[in-house]
């Protein structure tokens, strides 16, 4: 009987530490993913109709709100919001891409990776001019990042954009599972 107890109690605290190490194991998976510039191996970490629906709410309130009530109220101002969003959601599609992602992990924009792709192998690091001391190294995916439990299901990691804003990335739990599903840009 005690030889059970001791396995049961072996298997709780295994099951335990796998959950909480769980956002740990997916923040890798996505920093190898994108480092290997594996789109596949990306997707299956994030959740990506939960972060375009995310984001697309994000950028919306944020045109809104700096549209103004006047415009709000006027019927020229709502056309113009209106149109305004349509690209926002355009925005968000080119944004929430496997190297749209990648750049935003690093701390950098969006656009100055976007021509770079996802297909092609990563240049190598350049080398310093004197041959001797080699140029510092392109970022890292979540390179700095500060870690944080919000709740049992919800973990995030901040990092710092090219502006130093931070970055969060959220990360919740279905069933023993942790996916990114939300990213909360510094508005």
């Amino acid at each position: 009987m005690k030889k059970w107890l001791w396995v049961a109690v072996a298997l709780l605290i295994a099951l335990v530490a796998y959950v909480g190490a769980g956002p740990y194991l997916t923040v890798r998976a996505i920093r190898s993913a994108v480092e290997r510039q594996d789109a596949a191996a990306l997707s299956k970490q994030v959740d990506f109709p939960a972060l375009r629906a995310s984001l697309k709410a994000q950028l919306t309130d944020r045109l809104v709100r700096e549209a103004g009530p006047d415009i709000q109220s006027s019927a020229l101002g709502a056309i113009g919001l209106s149109i305004a969003g349509g690209v926002v959601g355009g925005v968000v599609e080119a944004m929430v891409t496997p190297t749209g992602l990648g750049a935003m992990m690093e701390g950098r924009k969006v656009w100055k990776r976007v021509g770079d792709g996802f297909s092609s192998a990563p240049a190598p690091a350049p080398q310093a001019a004197d041959g001797e001391t080699p140029a510092p190294a392109a970022p890292r995916p979540f390179d700095g990042a500060k870690y944080r439990y919000e709740s049992l299901s919800r973990f995030t990691a901040t990092v710092q954009d090219d502006s130093g804003r931070p970055i969060q990335f959220v990360m919740t739990r279905d069933g023993l599972r942790w996916k990114l599903s939300d990213i909360r840009l510094p508005l």
